[in-house]
């Protein structure tokens, strides 16, 4: 029988100035960059929660103690967890051992609830499902079941994740369903566009 719900695991940095958004901190600043980080955290797990396909769980790094992490947890009643250690596939796949599970870290502002609610319904008749960025990553993955030969050995922050990805669900044959491309907010240039679109955000 096809999943009823799946899990939403959000991947997020604690707000620590200095640790949060660095590549932006050469032109905001360190404390402005941490709170962009909190912020954008606050508005993926609010979707998340929106979008009710399942239980969401934030998987904190470099733990689960920050007072902001807390808050999310009091209003919101997700799960708090701390990202396991290795490269970022190995932290995905660590949230992806409890069964079919949606993956997203928080630098995409542009999900809403009907993104997670689309690939969640893609997730119920295929093995993978995959939002790409527009930089060549992808801002969601989706399995069925733990996956390794997805993660193991990537070449993460590469413009070439997404086409490799696709290339060795390929090579294990399984099904994969992709989503229109959304952009995220790693560059200047993001920044200016999400504060365009999101004037809320603006900092």
């Amino acid at each position: 029988m096809p999943p009823t719900t799946i899990d939403i695991a959000v991947l997020a940095k604690a707000p620590i100035p200095g640790i949060a958004k660095t590549r932006l901190i050469p032109a905001i600043g360190a404390h402005a960059a941490a709170v962009l980080q909190e912020w954008l955290t606050e508005r993926t797990i609010q979707t998340a929660i929106s979008a009710d396909v399942g239980p969401v769980t934030l998987w904190c790094t470099p733990d689960a103690t920050h007072p902001s992490f807390a808050a999310l947890q009091r209003l919101h009643g997700i799960t708090l967890r701390t990202q396991a250690a290795g490269d970022l596939g190995a932290r995905m796949l660590a949230a992806m051992q409890d069964g079919p599970t949606l993956v997203i870290g928080t630098d995409c502002p542009a999900f809403t609830p009907a993104h997670l609610q689309e690939a969640a319904r893609e997730l119920q008749t295929h093995d993978v499902v995959l939002v790409p960025a527009e930089d060549g990553g992808y801002v969601l993955i989706g399995t069925n079941a733990p996956q390794p030969g997805l993660f193991d050995g990537m070449i993460w922050s590469t413009p070439h994740v997404a086409t490799e990805t696709r290339a060795r669900a390929a090579g294990l044959r399984l099904s994969l369903h992709e989503l229109a491309p959304l952009w995220d907010v790693d560059t200047e240039d993001d920044l200016a566009r999400m504060e365009r679109t999101f004037p809320e955000l603006r900092l």
